[in-house]
């Protein structure tokens, strides 16, 4: 079946099935936020992004196989609602970004900087700091070498926009800075974004409204 990446609550996975990496997508309650788990194909390991909330339905995603490692984009309650409990059943190690990980109330066993590598089996994300909607919110890019980049951007790129920013001038200017400098400087309009709510896009779909963003001022 061809993903879409449209999930819903109380429905059922969606997956994209990559070469080397097969991506499941679930929405979970009761913020709509999106799950990803991460199957690198050789080996069987796991990684799934943010345990936001409904432990039992992610440990189902996970199955028996378990998880090596879980990563959260951020600090903001809804993405960690099941964080500990998912930890506890797996005994998975966790990553969050360096000025996050104070607001997780689950320890982080590795803190990432902007650069850093996380690897699921023989597969490599690389970890992007974006300033604004959190302190150390990170994106995940998985550079496909058999095809177009994978983006996961947390709260901090969707359909239409950057994260929110609460009105802060600031916290705006920075968020859209590390965006454009950091995700649509060095990767091209291809590049499929996996946000933390809501449907999916792509980096070209989003590039010709930077303009409009920067104006609006959100």
């Amino acid at each position: 079946m061809t993903y879409s990446g449209a999930v819903r609550v109380g429905g059922p996975a969606d997956v994209h099935e990559l070469t080397d990496l097969m991506i499941s997508k679930v929405a979970v309650g009761p913020m709509g936020n999106n799950a990803y788990l991460l199957r690198c194909r050789a080996t069987g390991e796991q990684l799934l992004i943010d345990a936001a909330a409904e432990a039992d339905t992610l440990l189902r995603l996970i199955g028996e196989d378990g998880i090596g490692s879980v990563v959260t984009t951020h600090r903001h309650g809804d993405h960690w609602q099941a964080l500990a409990e998912v930890v506890r059943a797996t005994g998975a190690r966790t990553f969050a970004g360096r000025y996050d990980a104070e607001g997780i109330p689950v320890g982080t066993d590795v803190l990432l900087e902007d650069g850093d590598t996380v690897r699921v089996g023989e597969v490599t994300l690389t970890a992007r700091h974006l300033r604004g909607h959190t302190p150390g919110s990170v994106a995940l890019v998985y550079d496909d070498r058999h095809g177009a980049p994978h983006l996961f951007t947390g709260d901090c790129l969707f359909p239409g926009g950057v994260g929110n920013t609460h009105k802060d001038p600031e916290a705006f200017a920075h968020l859209l800075h590390d965006v454009e400098t950091k995700l649509f400087g060095p990767l091209p309009d291809e590049t499929w974004v996996y946000p933390g709510h809501g449907h999916d896009t792509t980096l070209g779909a989003e590039r010709p409204h930077l303009p409009e963003w920067r104006a609006r001022g959100w």
